[in-house]
């Protein structure tokens, strides 16, 4: 399937040039995380270990599955959530229903398959009844966020729907007002980029154009950093 086909599958039937997207005043670069290379393997291994045997919230005793992440853990791209649904209890993997195959199309779309990005959540477990997660249940599993985020070093984070961009910003401005601008992800100093959550989509078709006008702006904040790194 090509480029064109799954615009047609997001909804978006032409390519639109986006020149004008409002970039932030200044340049924003990610700062550099001194890690020794042959630490990260174990680095991870300790850290899903650490979520997988998580009790530090009620959360632990209705889940089915920790959802710790999945995908390139050297990758450019790191998508960000907010917290497993109930397909993603029962397989223990993030965006892995009809929401996780709309953010496939929306990557493929753009030239990115689901194996080049890193994809997590803010919370590790589901909460009841889907339900948005509490202040203290994002508070902790805040720890082991920013620990995945400075072991990636991605290049650009892409903030998937309100309750991530909101926690990753420490803002409360709705997704409409943090979308379509260039932010950084302080603890690390990373490129953010907010967009709406798939499972919105969705639901609000309609709101797709201003999705993909977010994904190339990523792309290109992406591309920028790149060139910068040469």
């Amino acid at each position: 399937m090509g480029s064109r086909q799954y615009l047609q599958a997001m909804g978006i039937s032409l390519w639109k040039s986006r020149r004008n997207l409002p970039f932030a005043k200044q340049p924003v670069q990610q700062e550099e995380v001194a890690l020794d290379v042959k630490e990260v393997p174990q680095r991870w291994e300790a850290l899903r270990q650490q979520v997988a045997n998580c009790t530090a919230c009620q959360l632990h005793e209705t889940r089915t599955s920790t959802v710790f992440g999945v995908g390139n853990l050297h990758a450019d791209w790191m998508i960000v959530g907010e917290a497993p649904g109930a397909d993603e209890d029962r397989k223990g993997e993030p965006f892995v229903g009809k929401a996780g195959q709309l953010l496939n199309q929306m990557l493929l779309a753009i030239g990115v398959s689901r194996e080049e990005v890193f994809i997590a959540n803010i919370l590790k477990c589901r909460p009841p009844n889907n339900r948005d997660p509490g202040v203290a249940e994002i508070a902790n599993c805040a720890s082991y966020l920013v620990q995945q985020i400075k072991l990636v070093q991605p290049k650009v984070i892409l903030a998937v729907g309100r309750i991530a961009a909101q926690n990753l910003l420490d803002s409360n401005e709705t997704i409409g007002r943090i979308r379509g601008k260039v932010h950084q992800y302080e603890k690390t100093a990373t490129p953010l980029v907010a967009t709406y959550h798939p499972a919105y989509l969705l639901r609000s078709p309609r709101e797709k154009r201003k999705a993909w006008a977010d994904l190339v702006l990523a792309r290109r904040v992406l591309v920028s950093a790149c060139r910068h790194d040469q």
